[in-house]
């Protein structure tokens, strides 16, 4: 479903900083940096995900203001 690269053209779309990657487990881990609307759409699609996606959760560990760290949005391998 290509999971990961449409996550990153959608934050790249959005404005979205930061990163996605599989884990061991068989989820997606992404760190998002943005403007909190920015972000707050980037979680509500993540929710829908890309066509064909099953999306069963999304967690969010934690929501901090700060200096950015990322200057794009890549896939990890």
């Amino acid at each position: 479903v290509f999971f990961r690269d449409t996550t990153r053209r959608k934050a790249l779309e959005l404005g979205v900083s930061g990163w996605v990657r599989n884990v061991p487990t068989g989820e997606v881990e992404a760190c998002l940096e943005g403007s909190e609307s920015a972000i707050d759409a980037m979680l509500a699609w993540l929710w829908e995900g890309p066509p064909h996606a099953s999306v069963e959760d999304v967690r969010v560990i934690s929501k901090e203001q700060g200096e950015s760290e990322y200057a794009s949005f890549d896939v990890v391998h």
